[in-house]
């Protein structure tokens, strides 16, 4: 186990209002240059609050020490059954740590997941019970945003916070929102891990699950890699505190996140493998397309295609057409599980599809890649 507590660094650019992105896709599809297959190789651990930050406080327990003991389970039973997968902790004792200092350690490090661990509250006790995973994103509901706050609020206690932070509120709606803003590259990855904890919680843990849940939290808006955010119960509410106090139940919380991550990482790495014969497809649905007098046609016709090869230049958890995307005639949004996927164009070949692949990163569709069907069922490119 290894854990880092390195000097802090700027959150450059953390309310920039002119940096207002769509999700770009998820990083960990490969180009079909890649030669070794992705695997998970590290993951951080974070355990919420410390030290001078106590975080939320139930009748009995504090959140800081919950979290910690929940995050220090995790990490010794994620090491116990992959020991090759390096475990990070941004803390292993009762230290207070700053919320951009806990991303910047997985940044240093490269890490290949960021797992956030907290406990929830609310003013009014025993009105609302069970976990909820969230992921950096637009915060519609008013719930999510008092989350975000006070989670958020724990940079108060930094030094410097107002340079460091270039001038963020905790406390300011406005603020929030423009920081929830920031899609992050890695979303669909995270979305899916945040997808595997909560469908764990709910069939393994004897609190509810509330769903994943998108929201502006500071310590997600700077990993570069795939975060989540896992609220594992009330601390508000009698039910939830007095199971979360207890050291077995924080064991199997720790149990089912493990479980939650080996679904996530056999899908991920299998995902990656470069076979476009293997693998099980997953049926697409139309939502909707642009429509366009001028649009270009696409290289191929759809119906022409025995496989088609396409470019996905974003996946968002809504399937609303931004600003951004109306200069593209021929964008095609369809759902696959729980995500909407923005697609452009039809070709005969990935080769066929390079040089549009090209010209879309040049206009600032960074991760845009090629992807593949058949009969309308994504296939691996």
């Amino acid at each position: 186990m290894k854990v880092w507590n390195g000097s802090k660094t700027s959150m450059s650019g953390i309310l920039s209002t002119t940096v207002l992105v769509l999700t770009l896709s998820f990083a960990f599809s490969i180009s079909l240059e890649a030669q070794v297959p992705y695997k998970i190789r590290k993951v951080v651990i974070d355990p919420g609050h410390g030290g001078k930050d106590p975080g939320c406080n139930g009748h009995h327990s504090r959140e800081k020490e919950v979290a910690l003991s929940i995050g220090l389970d995790l990490g010794k039973k994620l090491k116990a059954q992959y020991p090759d997968i390096q475990v990070i902790y941004t803390r292993d004792t009762d230290v207070f740590i700053p919320l951009n200092e806990r991303a910047a350690i997985a940044n240093r490090n490269k890490a290949d997941l960021f797992i956030s661990i907290h406990c929830n509250y609310i003013s009014v006790r025993n009105r609302a019970t069970g976990s909820e995973t969230y992921v950096l994103g637009l915060h519609r509901a008013e719930d999510n945003l008092d989350v975000a706050k006070r989670e958020n609020s724990a940079i108060l206690l930094e030094d410097n916070y107002e340079k460091t932070y270039e001038g963020f509120d905790p406390y300011s709606p406005e603020g929030h929102i423009i920081l929830s803003m920031f899609q992050n590259a890695h979303l669909e990855q995270s979305i899916l891990f945040a997808t595997h904890v909560e469908s764990a919680f709910k069939k393994l843990s004897r609190l509810p699950s509330r769903g994943v849940k998108q929201a502006g939290f500071l310590v997600l808006r700077e990993t570069t890699m795939p975060s989540v955010l896992i609220e594992t119960g009330f601390l508000s509410t009698d039910t939830d505190e007095n199971y979360l106090m207890k050291k077995e139940n924080q064991q199997e919380m720790a149990s089912t996140i493990l479980k939650a991550f080996s679904n996530y990482k056999k899908e991920v790495e299998e995902y990656q493998e470069p076979d476009i014969s293997a693998g099980t497809p997953q049926k697409a649905t139309n939502v909707q397309t642009t429509n366009n007098e001028d649009a270009k046609a696409p290289t191929s016709t759809k119906g022409s295609l025995e496989v088609a090869y396409r470019i996905q230049i974003a996946a968002s958890s809504k399937s609303t057409i931004d600003a951004r995307y109306h200069n593209i005639d021929d964008l095609e949004v369809i759902k696959e599980g729980e995500m909407y996927k923005f697609l452009v164009g039809y070709f005969s070949s990935a080769e066929a599809a390079r040089p549009r692949l090209s010209a879309l990163k040049a206009n600032g569709f960074d991760g845009a890649f090629i992807v593949a069907y058949k009969d309308g069922q994504r296939i691996k490119a």
